[in-house]
């Protein structure tokens, strides 16, 4: 967005601009980027779409969100996380280029990248630019982690065939969807992407310039999105991921572990860079945040996450193992759901852990998902 703003929007000039948007787009400053569009003068938006969590980033997961206006611009706000996910012909009408940016948190299962490659198609089936303004990946850009997605198991939080922690920003992930045919029916999108400046694949969100603006109401710092990829995947399980407490995805348990031999167990695991000790809580409703959480109102028992090293820590490949260890302590009480197979790609994770199998297994088998996935992309990274 600064860079837009530096160079006085030259790509919009005259334009009506749709711009699909959450409250993480702002500049360094603050500024939203609707304002910084509506008060630059050499373009007029004409329409806003909000994603999952909505425009200004204030309704819990999965909430469904209704359409609005814009008191400002005076342009309807049309939700993109209801009834319709994709931005209709008629949405589009008073649109001359669409623009998105939204920041993301680099896994898999996070719906904003669903909404940006549906938006593209609608770019596409329209016939009008689609301009994405690019940000960090803020788990660093050069890790890749866990399964590609078995495409038998496509849906919102999985549409594209990518691994869970797949390394791209959203610019370099949009240039890939698009180039290599990965919209609906292998259409192409007019896609110009906006670079970053000073951004390198090795550098983790709180080593940039920009302030962390929580992408959605779960995700309140970058130590919760460092844990995320691997630990969203509790959300498939009977065990609760710490939602409707002030610590989502750094704490788990369910009120039928004992915290104390659990914390033990998983230290036992040895799992590279990170930690695990006793603690009790109990989840609670907590408005726009989380509504009716796992046991809510119960004391659960668990552990909380202590990242010794982030730079270490493999959270796909810590939290396979966990679920191993944790259906062998308690094999009755214990069980998955059958989002699990969505969260994780394919039934592969399910049937290994019903099985008894060893998930080493499975963890093994994602090298050469890694290396296929990194030759396919390559050629779209924006920055080396």
């Amino acid at each position: 967005m600064d860079i837009v703003v530096e160079k006085q929007f030259p790509q919009f000039a005259g334009k009506r601009v749709g711009i699909i948007c959450n409250h993480t787009a702002c500049d360094k400053t603050g500024k939203h980027i609707v304002d910084l569009f509506h008060d630059s003068g050499v373009c007029r938006v004409t329409a806003i779409f909000g994603p999952e969590h909505g425009f200004r980033g204030m309704h819990a997961d999965g909430q469904k969100i209704h359409d609005d206006t814009d008191e400002k611009t005076g342009a309807v706000i049309y939700s993109l996380y209801g009834k319709i996910r994709k931005p209709t012909s008629e949405m589009l009408d008073n649109v001359d280029v669409l623009v998105y940016d939204i920041q993301d948190v680099g896994a898999r299962f996070y719906t904003y990248i669903t909404t940006m490659s549906l938006a593209m198609e609608s770019a596409a089936e329209k016939g009008i630019p689609f301009v994405v303004l690019d940000r960090p990946n803020p788990i660093r850009g050069d890790r890749i982690e866990g399964p590609l997605l078995d495409m038998n198991f496509q849906s919102f939080v999985g549409h594209h065939k990518i691994p869970i922690r797949y390394s791209m920003t959203i610019g370099e992930l949009a240039r890939w969807t698009n180039g290599a045919g990965h919209l609906k029916d292998s259409a192409k999108a007019d896609l110009t992407v906006i670079k970053m400046a000073g951004w390198n694949r090795q550098l983790w969100y709180d080593e940039t310039d920009s302030p962390w603006i929580s992408p959605s109401p779960n995700m309140t710092h970058l130590g919760t999105a460092t844990v995320y990829p691997g630990f969203c995947l509790l959300e498939g399980t009977n065990l609760s991921e710490g939602r409707g407490t002030k610590e989502p995805f750094l704490q788990f348990g369910a009120p039928w572990i004992d915290e104390k031999s659990y914390a033990e167990s998983l230290n036992n695991m040895g799992l590279a860079g990170v930690t695990f000790e006793p603690v009790t809580y109990t989840p609670i409703t907590i408005p726009h945040v989380a509504y009716n959480p796992k046991y809510k109102n119960q004391l659960c028992r668990g552990v909380h996450i202590n990242i010794a090293d982030r730079d270490q820590f493999m959270p796909v490949r810590a939290m396979v193992l966990i679920l191993e260890k944790t259906k062998a302590l308690y094999p009755d009480r214990f069980h998955l759901k059958s989002g699990i197979d969505r969260l994780y790609g394919s039934d592969k994770l399910r049937n290994a852990l019903v099985q008894g199998a060893p998930v080493a297994d499975l963890i093994e088998s994602w090298n050469a998902d890694r290396q296929m996935f990194y030759e396919q992309t390559y050629s779209y990274y924006l920055y080396k």
